[in-house]
């Protein structure tokens, strides 16, 4: 079974898997050299070594080249101080350049062989013109690579609705899917500035206590279904997932309403739903009377086959006209009876 180990290239991003390629005694919080696609880079181990099934990794790993040295991190330190003034070259020459785009980020690598530039714009641009400026002010190979709004706000960061510090730029890692119908399960308001982040988008949090939300209204009456109440059957008009409560509309005489406030009732089996087998089962159990013999699923099926002969036969015989069989039976058998008499000649 292959061996893997998790590499994150910066704090609070994504984990790649790489092959220890025999160095499995990596610890959590060491700094190894590894093969990407953009060359060997420096990471932070974030996984240590595990042994895994061959169906949870995809393709060939890239190996672990060796553990970091003291020459590498003092390598790696020097090109982190060369970002901001790189960031600020990158800016200036995208706006001599008329572009419309909005840098954000510049990364190098570990060694100062490539540089990737992190961007974000609203439609497809054209950046050759740039890539070539920056190759020669920056001195490496440069990659422009566009970026969306939630990356936006995990590069610069920042402090959300809650007072906290952002969780994409805290311990959040990866983005996953968030819908309006999330804020919609925990009634929350739909209006875009009350569940919008930084970013513009839908907030992240949303997503956490959703799972939560939508077993809990499982157990819940829907909204304008009845309930009993201590005043009277009424509609119920409003859940509360966290107090376990429901609000329900009573109408009482003369027309007074009232808004009633109880816990969730216990579940009840609604028997409207209920297959028409079932109703035939009963009934032939009834007719049944003092058998001995349980009632089968033969018996069942036979008489739900009876019911529906029946039903037939009814509809049949209401379509049919006043006197229709008996009358057409008569005179069909009438005119078989009645004999051919030879036709005269005409003189």
């Amino acid at each position: 079974m292959p061996v893997i180990v998790g590499v994150a290239f910066r704090p609070v991003t994504k984990i790649y898997y790489f092959d220890p390629a025999g160095i499995e005694d990596l610890a959590a919080g060491e700094y190894v050299v590894v093969e990407t696609s953009r060359g060997r880079t420096l990471g932070e181990v974030a996984l240590p070594p595990r042994t895994v099934g061959a169906d949870e990794i995809s393709g060939t790993l890239k190996p672990v080249v060796r553990r970091a040295m003291a020459w590498d991190m003092v390598q790696n330190d020097q090109m982190l101080h060369r970002e901001p003034e790189a960031l600020a070259i990158c800016k200036q020459r995208a706006a001599a350049l008329r572009m419309d785009i909005k840098v954000i980020k510049v990364e190098f690598g570990f060694d100062g062989a490539s540089a990737v530039v992190y961007f974000t714009a609203e439609q497809r641009v054209d950046f050759r013109n740039l890539v070539h400026d920056l190759s020669q002010a920056l001195h490496t190979r440069v990659e422009m690579r566009q970026v969306g709004v939630r990356d936006e706000a995990k590069f610069i960061g920042g402090f959300g609705k809650c007072g906290r510090e952002l969780c994409c730029t805290s311990w959040l890692r990866e983005f996953t899917p968030v819908s309006i119908k999330m804020a919609k399960a925990q009634d929350l308001p739909l209006n875009a500035p009350e569940v919008s982040g930084l970013c513009g988008r839908l907030l992240c949090c949303l997503s956490y206590e959703n799972d939560f939300y939508t077993e809990a209204r499982k157990q819940m009456p829907r909204l304008n279904s009845l309930v009993e109440t201590p005043q009277g059957v009424g509609k119920v008009k409003q859940v509360h997932v966290l107090a376990n409560s429901i609000s329900v509309l009573v109408e009482g005489p003369n027309d007074v309403r009232q808004m009633v406030n109880m816990p969730v009732p216990e579940p009840q089996v609604d028997l409207r739903g209920w297959p028409r087998k079932l109703e035939i089962a009963v009934a032939a159990d009834m007719l049944e009377g003092l058998a001995e013999a349980p009632l089968t699923v033969e018996d069942v099926d036979a008489a739900e086959a009876a019911s529906e002969d029946d039903a037939a036969a009814d509809v049949d015989e209401a379509a049919r006209p006043a006197g229709g069989r008996e009358a057409a039976g008569e005179e069909g058998s009438a005119s078989r009876r009645r004999p051919r008499g030879r036709r005269r000649k005409r003189a």
